[in-house]
């Protein structure tokens, strides 16, 4: 399957790109999305996730943004589900090509203590009303892509 690419750079400027790594975190129906304030732009809902840090593994990101955006200890399936590309401004005012992976996880534990992210806040969502709220259009194909791939399991 190809990789889709959402959204567009600005006419004549080519965005650097962005490895990162999201999560679909499924608890009792519901999936864990992280709220964020956005400076001109409102309260913005995202997966818990981001941008790979140096050395660290996709996987190793994924678990760690849910810990830091949202006080998630995660347990993550082996492989992505899903690869989606997003040309994103980025808080220091960057438009970046995301290079997302999403990852399919659980709950293993809340813990406070993991929470360094201070803007962001933990809300717990149905699905299906994630896909229509969801900021990040890559973000709303995925958890389209995970329920699919959940009703045909």
């Amino acid at each position: 399957m190809a990789r889709p690419q959402f959204g567009d750079p600005p006419a004549g400027y080519e965005p650097a790109d962005r490895p990162a790594a999201f999560c679909v975190i499924e608890r009792d129906g519901l999936i864990a999305l992280v709220e964020v304030a956005w400076e001109g732009r409102g309260l913005l809902l995202h997966l818990p996730g981001g941008g790979l840090d140096e050395g660290e593994t996709e996987a190793q990101a994924a678990v760690r943004e849910c810990g830091e955006e949202a006080g998630l200890s995660v347990r993550l399936d082996a492989a992505p589900f899903v690869h989606a590309d997003h040309y994103f401004l980025h808080h220091d005012r960057v438009i970046r090509n995301t290079r997302g992976v999403f990852f399919a996880g659980r709950v293993a534990a809340e813990d406070a203590a993991l929470k360094t992210e201070d803007d962001h806040r933990l809300v717990w969502m149905e699905p299906g009303q994630a896909v229509v709220e969801l900021e990040r259009e890559s973000h709303a194909w995925a958890v389209a892509a995970w329920l699919r791939l959940r009703a045909r399991a």
